[in-house]
């Protein structure tokens, strides 16, 4: 146990009374005697009281130097035994300083870590490090604690904490905890304590994870049976080399198994961590061969060499997860285990001749030297960048390691199966690009709602003035039909874009796709056949019906067109408990219930290199002018947009499947029945009143006043929130405020709250290219009607109708 502790001082000798008491006593002894002479006047009567003063005198010195814990009430000198006991059972090293800067308790793990127990702030000698732990420290007097974190150490990044202690807070206490960081150590910790750890052990083979302290920090059962005799031991934290031991002839025993035990044959395997270290506190840079590693013992029969042994190594090597191979010293290949092979893309049965075989040509020249350096000289590992003959586009990392006493195996290969990783980063990269692609087609689509209003409306003004027959009665109609086709472009992007305006409803999804199915039939033609099922208990979702039929709609014309001679159309509903999510592991789609629909084909299929963009907007396979690409993106934006997920899964030759996931409502009316569609009944549209008409595009203002005007209205304008709110308080009553959503310097929503204070019943109209809502989540106002870009002036004329009728009835 190693651990400092200062002397103890005498501790009456160190009190302000004790060191004065002596000298009193001297001078009171020859006082007193002068008292007996002038009294008495004998002189030796008063020489032996004054010579028994300074006896005792003397005596109670020494008693208290003998015994210094019991000469001052209340004061006890530390037990350091106790605090090292502590400080040892811990995870993280500890240290103790006084007021005096003076290191007074220390654990061995700080030694270990501390080379000679420095004492701290001084445990580096990194000057700017040690001004930061001695700023710490006088902070940690000051306010009782500080922390420094991520200071490295060798293999280690430490976080210290300092905290004032003790009975009277005249010490430190140092704790150096060290940071755990996410690596591959991870993974063969979890490796080793499970399922495959226990199967090695069945096999024979014990397996156990050191650090480049040469502690234990993982072990297999079957090391644990064997070492500490329990297969429950925890031997986490201990010296590897206590638990084995070497014979007169080099041979590795097992300490525990004395001379009963066969002797090992031990392979290492060293363990890249996740971040090196630039250096550690003292100023060494860190080594490879000191980091951590795992090490495989075998049991080696009797007069077994190396050659022997290395059948038991690949068996072992064929267990383990990581793709690894072996090559002798002249980089022949002589075992490759499954990972290696599906990782460097080798097929069933066929064995490269060289490790270069497996790169590109231009990488086999570094390959071949890389394998004959580590080959021969001393035991050493490393990593050097490649690029695979099968994946030329995507470096991958080689790791090399030397290995003795294998027989002709001289050098150990790792690849790491990058494949999910891989597929995470284009997963990503492909849901980045589809929100910067909605993000630009839901402005794109805004701005020319704008435009197509206002030439949808003149249009509509136009043909009030002229009959059918007229000679530009059929032009006029003609740019308002395709003002129209435009108008439902734009309602694609922003569905894609998920900005539309839903109507969601609680509903059953088996009743959707049985409103649909007539529609359907008629849609996939006669050598289509068309095969609806339905499962039972299926939770009720929350959708816009009507966009949710344009979901199945798009889907089963996409696999129409997929099947040029003819085939079936599966349409499917069922339900996917939380429990199914869980068991499919699917990492983009959340643990919970949902109602399934799944739409499959059995045509062509899709390619893999198409799969990743079929959801892209302007993206189609088919000839020119018989698609637009909006299809499938306005499905993915429906259906985010409802709050569900949508995967494409297809296979060549075989067809294709969109499966829909929508989450089943949870709320206190998910029992109740679907809203019956009552038609609407045309009224009147002319009206009278003023309206306040609040828009900041030039021509969208210029067309609703004429339109408003035109239906008996008298309309009073502003181009912004600010000149709405001047307007609203002018001489003039308001009887209905129309307002863009989005407009300079005040938008709609701020301005209406300020109106709203003035005149708490005004009848509010938004109108907006954006979704509605999108604008109910900023806006949260209530008694407001939205009418969505762009719009005729009919809709108009009836939205303003509509928004009046609401208003509270005069007394």
């Amino acid at each position: 146990m190693a651990a400092r502790a200062n002397s103890t001082q005498d501790a009456w000798a160190t009190q302000p009374t004790s060191r004065i008491a002596l000298p009193l006593l001297l001078v009171a002894a020859l006082v007193s005697a002068g008292l007996l002479i002038h009294a008495t006047g004998s002189w030796p009567l008063a020489a032996g009281f004054a010579a028994a003063t300074l006896t005792i005198a003397a005596l109670m010195s020494w008693f208290r130097r003998l015994y210094p814990a019991e000469a001052v009430a209340g004061e006890a000198v530390p037990d350091w035994t106790v605090a090292r006991a502590a400080a040892d059972a811990s995870s993280m090293a500890i240290a103790v300083t006084d007021r005096g800067g003076r290191l007074v308790c220390a654990s061995d793990l700080f030694g270990e870590w501390f080379a000679g127990f420095p004492t701290p702030p001084g445990v580096s000698g990194d000057a700017a490090l040690t001004e930061s732990l001695s700023a710490a420290a006088r902070a940690a007097w000051r306010d009782g604690e500080a922390r420094v974190e991520g200071v490295a150490q060798g293999a280690l990044r430490l976080d210290i904490d300092i905290a004032r202690t003790g009975r009277s807070e005249d010490y430190l206490l140092w704790r150096f905890t060290p940071v755990r960081q996410p690596s591959a150590l991870d993974d063969v910790h979890r490796f080793l304590t499970g399922e495959a750890g226990r199967q090695m052990g069945e096999a024979g083979i014990m397996a156990v994870m050191i650090g480049g302290e040469g502690r234990i920090r993982a072990a297999n059962g079957a090391f644990l049976l064997r070492a500490a005799g329990r297969i429950d031991a925890n031997i986490t934290g201990r010296d590897f080399a206590a638990h084995m031991r070497v014979d007169d002839k080099g041979r590795l025993f097992l300490a525990r198994e004395e001379q009963g035990g066969l002797p090992l044959r031990l392979l290492q395997v060293p363990l890249k961590r996740a971040i090196q270290p630039v250096g550690t506190l003292n100023g060494a840079q860190s080594n490879a061969q000191d980091g951590p590693m795992l090490l495989l013992l075998i049991d080696e029969p009797a007069g077994g060499g190396g050659t022997s042994a290395l059948s038991y190594i690949e068996t072992l090597l064929s267990l383990l997860p990581f793709g690894l191979a072996m090559a002798d010293r002249d980089g022949r290949v002589l075992f490759v285990n499954n990972a290696f092979a599906r990782v460097a893309g080798i097929k069933s049965g066929d064995k490269p001749s060289y490790p270069g075989d497996l790169v590109v040509r231009e990488d086999q020249a570094a390959v071949a030297d890389a394998v004959r350096r580590f080959a021969v000289g001393p035991q050493m590992s490393g990593d050097i960048a490649v690029r695979m003959r099968d994946q030329p586009d995507e470096p991958i990392a080689l790791s090399l390691a030397g290995v003795r006493g294998l027989g002709e195996a001289a050098v150990l290969l790792s690849l790491k199966d990058n494949s999910e990783e891989s597929k995470l980063k284009r997963q990503v990269a492909q849901a980045t690009k589809m929100q910067a692609i909605g993000q630009l087609a839901g402005g794109v689509a805004h701005d020319f709602n704008n435009i197509l209003t206002a030439i949808i409306g003149h249009c509509d003004l136009m043909l009030m003035r002229h009959t059918p027959g007229d000679s530009d009665y059929d032009d006029i109609q003609q740019v308002k039909s395709n003002s129209n086709r435009a108008a439902g472009l734009t309602r694609q992007l922003l569905a894609f874009s998920r900005q539309q305006t839903l109507r969601p409803q609680i509903l059953q999804l088996p009743d959707i796709v049985a409103d649909v199915s007539n529609l359907l039939k008629r849609l996939l033609g006669e050598n289509v056949k068309l095969d609806v099922s339905h499962g039972r208990n299926l939770g009720a979702i929350r959708a816009d019906p009507g966009q949710l039929e344009q979901v199945i709609v798009n889907l089963a014309v996409n696999a129409r067109d997929a099947m040029p001679e003819g085939g079936t159309v599966n349409i499917q509903t069922y339900g996917v408990p939380a429990i199914k999510v869980r068991e499919m592991r699917q990492q983009i789609l959340p643990v919970g219930d949902y109602t399934a629909l799944r739409v499959s084909d059995t045509g062509l299929g899709i390619p893999p290199d198409i799969l990743s963009k079929i959801f892209e907007p302007f993206f189609t396979t088919k000839e020119l002018g018989k698609g637009t690409g909006l299809g499938l993106s306005t499905v993915y934006g429906i259906v985010k947009q409802s709050g569900g997920y949508i995967f494409a899964e297809s296979e060549l030759g075989r067809g294709a499947s969109f499966v829909i996931y929508l989450p089943v409502y949870a709320g206190a009316d998910a029992a109740l029945p679907a809203p019956v569609k009552v038609p609407v009944k045309r009224a009147e549209t002319w009206g009278t009143g003023t309206i306040l008409l609040v828009e900041d595009e030039d021509m969208v203002r210029a067309v609703a006043e004429r339109a408003l005007a035109r239906q008996g209205y008298t309309v009073l304008t502003a181009s912004d929130g600010e000149q709405g709110l001047e307007v609203l308080a002018g001489d003039v009553a308001i009887d209905l405020l129309i307002s863009d959503v989005v407009m300079p310097n005040m938008d709609g929503p701020t301005m209406v709250a300020h109106a709203r204070r003035a005149h708490p019943d005004l009848p509010v109209l938004f109108m907006s290219g954006y979704a509605e809502e999108q604008l109910r989540k900023s806006i949260d106002i209530a008694n407001v009607a939205f009418l969505p870009k762009p719009f005729s002036v009919s809709q108009l004329a009836e939205a303003a109708r509509d928004a009046l009728a609401t208003r509270p009835a005069a007394d």
